[in-house]
C-alpha cells in the first residue's frame, strides 16, 4: 500500500506522530481534552482487522509504514478540525464569543492548549436581547438584522443567543415538570408496593387473623369500586376526544388503570402518543388531579360539560364561517350579509346555550379581511386577556381570566380552554356596556389554520347547578374568527358576531346600528384588528413614515404613545361608565334630556389629579357623514370653533407620531396660542383613530415640563391628565328617516356624534360635589354642541 513518494522528511515527522499517538493510546491517555473516548480512525481497507494493541513492540513494527503513518495522521488531522469546529459552533450562539483558536495548540502532546478568550455580551445587549425574547422568542430575518445593528453584533450572534435562549427556556420547564412527575411517581410507587404487601398477606380487619382466600375484604371492595369509577371516567374522556376530532377513539394505551396509569406519569406512557390520546390523556390528568378535594368529581364533571359546550360551538363556528348561501344572504337594502334566521334554524337544530330569553332580540354579522400579523401571534393574543383588551381598546372595557380548564396540548394552544369575563362597549352613554361570561376555546385545524370560539355559559352553568336560570344584558352566541396564515407574515381573518341582547336597554338614536351588527359586530372587530396590527407594524418598523417629524427618539414615541393609550383607555372609561372606576351616577333635574354625569373621587393615582373628577357625556344625531365630522373635529386650525381651551385661535403642531397610513390615525402635541405675553402657552396631547367602523378624537392638557421628561424617553406614568373628546359613528339608518320623524336624508349621511368631559372640580377628595359645578359641566357640553352644528351648519 503507498500514497505517494515515499520522502524521508515526510516520512520521518508522519511515523514520529503516528508512534507518539499509539504509545498515548496503549498508555490510556488521550490527546483531546474535550473527548475523553477518541478513537485512532483508519481510512476504509487501510487493515482488515484492528488488532489488538499488546505491546509496545509490536505497535511499532505494525505502524512503520510510511503510507500507514500518512493515512493515520491525515485522519488524525480531520478528526481534530471537526473537533475544533464543532466547538466553534457550539459556543459562538450564546451570551459569550470566543476567539478562533490555532491548529498548533494540538501539535503535541505534551503542550497544552492555550487559555480560549471569551468576549462576554455587555448588561446592555443582554438586557435588550432578553426584553426582544419577551415579546418575540422567535424573530425573522428582518428583526434579527435590525437587532444586531443596533446592538453591534452579528446576526449569527443573535440568531444562536435566541435558539440557546429557548432551549434554556425548555429545557427549565422540562426540568421543573420532571421533578413534579417524579414527586408524583414516588409517592404512587409507595402507594403501589404498600397494596401489593396488603393483598400478599391479607388481614381480616375485626379479628386481626388472616383472612380467607375466598373473602373480599371491606377496603378491596372500596378498591374495586373506584376502579369502576374511573373506567366510566375514562370512557367519557375517550368520547369527548372522539368528538374533539371527529372520529370515535375505542381505547387509550394501559386502559386496564393500573396505579401507574391513575397517576398519570409520562414515564410510563409512550413518548409518540397520537393527537387524541394525548388530548384524552390531558384532560383525565387534569379531571384526576381535581378529584383529591371532596367536590372533585362534581368539578371534573363540570369541565366535562363545559368541553362538550365548546366543541359543540366550535362546530358551529366553523360552519357559519365557511357557509355561504342559503346561510348568509347580501341585504338589498344595506348591502351587508345578514343571517337567514330560518336557514340558521334549520342547520343548528338546537341552540347549544338554550332558548333565547324573552325580550331578547338576535343580532348576527361576518366580516372577512387580510391583517399583518400571522395566525400564531394572533392566538396567543387572543388567549391573553390582557394582550386581547390591548389589542381591542375601544371595544373592550375591561377583561379577565376567571380559570383556565385547558392549557393546550404539546405546548401549543391547541385545546385551550378557560372561562373568561369580559365588559364589551359603544362609545356612547345611550348604550350600555354588555357584560358576558364565556368559554374561550381555541382548536388548530390544519397547518397554519386556526379557530377561537367564544360561548356564554351563564344559563349553562346555573342549570348544571340546578337553580332558576337568570340572564344578564347580553348572551354571546357561538362567535369567534378562523385565521388562516397567508404570505409574508399576513393572515387571513374571518369573524362572526353572534348575541342576543335586551333591546328595551338601548336608545332608540342607536337601534338601528346595533341592528344592523355595527355597533358590536364582525365588522368593528376586523377593522379595529387591521387598524391596531398596522399600527404595531409601523412601531416596529425602523423607518419613519415620510410626514413624521423625526425630532422624537426612538424612547419618546413609545413613552408617547404609552400615554396616549392611557388616556384614551380613561376616556373611554368615563364615557360608558365601566367597572374601571367606581363612578356614581348624578341624577339632577336641571341636566338635558341625554346627557348622563357621574362623579369619582381620585386618591392615590399618579396618572391623574387628586380630587373629585366630574364626568358629563351625551349623544347626539347630526344630519353630515361620520368623516366630514371627524375631519373637522381633528383639525388644528378649526379647533377655535369649538374649543375653549385654543383662547380664540389657531394651534400649532409641535410634534406628530403616526399609527398609520392613514392620516387621520396618529398622535399629536399640540400648542394652544397664548393671549397675552404674561400667560404661558398650553400643551395638549391628542389621539385620532379612524377606520371603518368609526373615528375617534380623544385630548387632554399636559404639564410642559412633563412632556418634556416624555419626549425624552421618561416614563409617563407620573403624568396626570383627564380626558375629554368625541367619538363618531355612523348612524345605522337605511331609510334616512329621523328617528325622532324628522326630514328624510339621504343613506349615509347621518352620524352618531358622542361629547364627552372629565373635569378636576375640587382638589380635595372629600369635598362634596356643588350645584355650580355641575351646572358649569352641563353648560360646556351644551355650548360645545351648539358650536360643533353651528360650524357644520347643522339644524338646532
Amino acid at each position: 500500500m503507498s500514497f505517494g513518494d515515499n520522502k524521508p522528511g515526510c516520512g520521518e515527522s508522519a511515523k514520529l506522530i503516528a508512534e507518539a499517538d499509539i504509545n498515548a493510546f496503549s498508555n490510556g491517555t488521550n490527546h483531546s481534552s474535550n473527548n475523553n473516548n477518541s478513537r485512532i480512525i483508519m481510512p476504509s481497507g487501510a487493515i482488515s482487522q484492528q488488532p489488538r494493541l499488546s505491546s509496545p513492540t509490536l505497535v511499532k513494527s505494525m505502524f512503520n509504514s510510511p503510507g500507514l503513518s500518512l493515512a493515520l495522521q491525515t485522519n488524525i488531522g480531520l478528526r481534530r478540525s471537526r473537533e475544533e469546529e464543532d466547538e466553534h459552533e457550539s459556543r459562538s450562539g450564546g451570551s459569550e464569543n470566543m476567539d478562533g483558536v490555532s491548529g498548533d495548540d494540538f501539535d503535541a502532546a505534551d503542550n497544552p492548549p492555550r487559555k480560549k478568550r471569551y468576549h462576554r455580551h455587555t448588561p446592555q445587549q443582554i438586557q435588550e436581547l432578553e426584553s426582544m425574547f419577551k415579546e418575540c422568542p422567535h424573530p425573522d430575518e428582518k428583526q434579527r438584522l435590525e437587532l444586531s445593528k443596533r446592538l453591534c453584533l452579528e446576526t449569527r450572534q443573535v440568531k444562536f443567543w435566541f435558539q440557546n435562549r429557548r432551549t434554556q427556556m425548555k429545557t427549565q420547564l422540562e426540568r421543573h415538570d420532571n421533578s413534579l412527575l417524579r414527586q408524583a411517581n414516588d409517592k404512587l410507587r409507595a402507594e403501589n408496593m404498600s397494596i401489593r404487601e396488603a393483598l400478599r398477606n391479607p388481614m381480616c380487619s375485626n379479628c386481626g387473623e388472616p383472612a380467607i382466600i375466598n373473602e373480599i375484604s371491606l377496603e378491596e371492595q372500596h378498591l374495586r369500586i373506584e376502579n369502576a369509577r374511573l373506567k366510566d371516567e375514562l370512557d367519557r374522556v375517550c368520547t369527548l376526544a372522539g368528538k374533539f376530532l371527529g372520529r370515535p377513539i375505542t381505547s387509550l394505551p394501559n386502559s386496564s388503570l393500573d396505579i401507574g396509569f391513575v397517576g398519570l406519569n409520562h414515564n410510563t406512557l409512550p413518548s409518540t402518543l397520537p393527537l387524541e390520546q394525548d388530548f384524552g390523556i390531558s384532560m383525565e390528568r387534569s379531571m384526576v388531579t381535581n378529584s383529591s378535594n371532596g367536590n372533585g368529581f362534581d368539578r371534573s364533571m363540570e369541565r366535562s360539560m363545559f368541553l362538550e359546550l365548546a366543541l359543540s360551538a366550535m362546530d358551529e363556528l366553523v360552519k357559519m364561517a365557511q357557509t355561504n348561501e342559503p346561510l348568509w344572504i347580501r341585504s338589498d337594502e344595506s348591502g351587508r350579509e345578514i343571517l337567514n334566521h330560518e336557514e340558521y334554524t334549520r342547520t343548528v337544530s338546537t341552540s347549544c346555550i338554550g332558548l333565547k330569553p324573552n325580550g331578547f332580540v338576535s343580532e348576527a354579522s361576518r366580516e372577512s379581511g387580510v391583517v399583518i400579523i400571522n395566525s400564531l401571534a394572533l392566538v396567543e393574543t387572543l388567549m391573553d386577556s390582557n394582550r386581547w383588551s390591548e389589542m381591542f381598546p375601544c371595544v373592550i372595557a375591561r377583561a379577565s381570566t376567571s380559570e383556565v380548564i385547558s392549557n393546550g396540548i404539546n405546548g401549543t394552544r391547541n385545546g385551550a380552554l378557560q372561562l373568561m369575563q369580559a365588559e364589551l362597549q359603544v362609545l356612547s352613554p345611550l348604550v350600555p356596556v354588555r357584560e358576558v361570561n364565556f368559554l374561550r376555546f381555541c382548536k388548530q385545524h390544519a397547518e397554519g389554520v386556526w379557530a377561537v370560539v367564544d360561548v356564554s355559559i351563564d344559563t349553562f352553568r346555573e342549570a348544571s347547578s340546578g337553580g332558576a336560570p337568570t340572564f344578564h344584558n347580553c348572551r354571546r352566541l357561538p362567535s369567534g374568527c378562523v385565521v388562516q396564515d397567508m404570505p409574508n407574515g399576513y393572515s387571513k381573518v374571518t369573524w362572526v358576531e353572534h348575541a342576543e341582547y335586551e333591546e328595551n336597554d338601548v336608545h332608540e338614536l342607536y337601534k338601528p346600528l346595533l341592528s344592523l351588527g355595527m355597533g358590536f359586530g364582525a365588522q368593528r372587530w376586523v377593522a379595529t384588528l387591521q387598524r391596531q396590527c398596522e399600527c404595531l407594524a409601523i412601531l416596529m418598523s425602523s423607518a419613519l413614515p415620510t410626514r413624521e417629524q423625526s425630532a422624537i427618539s426612538a424612547g419618546g414615541r413609545r413613552s408617547m404613545l404609552k400615554l396616549a393609550q392611557r388616556m384614551t383607555n380613561n376616556f373611554c372609561a368615563g364615557v360608558c361608565a365601566s367597572t374601571i372606576h367606581k363612578w356614581n351616577k348624578l341624577n339632577t333635574g336641571n341636566m338635558g334630556e341625554n346627557i348622563r354625569v357621574m362623579t369619582r373621587k381620585s386618591v392615590n393615582d399618579p396618572g391623574e389629579p387628586s380630587g373629585v373628577v366630574l364626568s358629563a357625556a351625551t349623544s347626539i344625531w347630526l344630519p353630515v357623514s361620520p368623516q366630514r365630522v371627524f375631519n373637522f373635529l381633528r383639525n388644528e386650525e378649526l379647533r377655535s370653533e369649538w374649543d375653549i381651551l385654543s383662547n380664540g385661535g389657531p394651534m400649532q403642531e409641535m410634534a406628530h407620531i403616526a399609527k398609520g397610513h392613514d392620516h387621520g390615525n396618529s398622535v399629536s402635541l399640540l400648542r394652544a396660542s397664548a393671549i397675552n405675553s404674561n400667560q404661558s402657552s398650553m400643551l395638549i396631547l391628542q389621539e385620532t383613530c379612524t377606520d371603518a367602523s368609526g373615528s375617534l378624537v380623544v385630548y387632554a392638557p399636559v404639564d410642559i415640563p412633563a412632556m418634556h421628561v416624555v419626549m425624552n424617553g421618561g416614563d409617563s406614568a407620573y403624568v396626570a391628565l383627564l380626558p375629554s373628546g368625541f367619538a363618531v359613528l355612523p348612524d345605522g339608518r337605511i331609510d334616512g328617516s329621523d328617528s325622532h320623524g324628522g326630514a328624510s336624508q339621504q343613506r349615509g349621511t347621518g352620524s352618531l356624534l358622542t361629547v364627552a368631559f372629565q373635569i378636576l372640580v375640587n382638589s380635595l377628595p372629600t369635598a362634596k360635589l356643588t350645584v355650580e359645578s355641575v351646572e358649569t359641566v352641563n353648560n360646556l357640553i351644551s355650548c360645545t354642541v351648539q358650536k360643533i352644528k353651528a360650524a357644520l351648519q347643522c339644524e338646532s
